[in-house]
């Protein structure tokens, strides 16, 4: 059995570049940062960043390139991938590893820089902005017996 899958949750490095292929299939490249952090063996705290570059076809790529912008959060799912081509002006091999995408996810708007993606909600508290009432939930005062629980 043979798995080729990447999940990383990362923010964007540079603004998504839309293209075409001659198909008319949507083509979008960005680069997408990732931090990891530790302690050495000394207790002091480190931190790497790694740097992925991914690509996205289809109405997943026009998504993307709308909404997303340099800094922005995003989870990405997909497959590793290693494509070579023959450099014209020097002819020698080169070689990218790329993530080619399944699957994104907005992130969080907010702090980071980043925009674009919704919270779970789909906006903030609108009622607490507004200044207006926030409605709650009222809960029955009487205690829930588990033998009532028909399953």
């Amino acid at each position: 059995m043979y798995l080729n899958k990447a999940i990383i949750i990362g923010n964007l490095t540079r603004d998504p570049e839309l293209r075409s292929l001659p198909s008319g299939i949507k083509v979008c490249t960005f680069g997408l940062a990732t931090n990891r952090v530790w302690k050495d063996k000394n207790g002091a705290r480190q931190e790497a960043t790694d740097y992925h570059n991914v690509v996205v076809f289809g109405r997943q790529a026009e998504t993307v390139a709308q909404y997303m912008k340099k800094g922005s959060s995003l989870l990405v799912e997909g497959r590793m991938q290693t494509r070579s081509w023959e450099d014209k002006t020097s002819g020698e091999k080169k070689y990218r590893t790329e993530i080619v995408a399944d699957r994104t996810q907005f992130g969080p708007k907010g702090g980071n820089g980043g925009g674009g993606g919704t919270t779970s909600a789909g906006s903030k508290a609108p009622a607490a902005e507004s200044g207006g009432e926030v409605d709650s939930i009222e809960y029955p005062e009487e205690d829930i017996n588990p033998e009532d629980i028909p399953f």
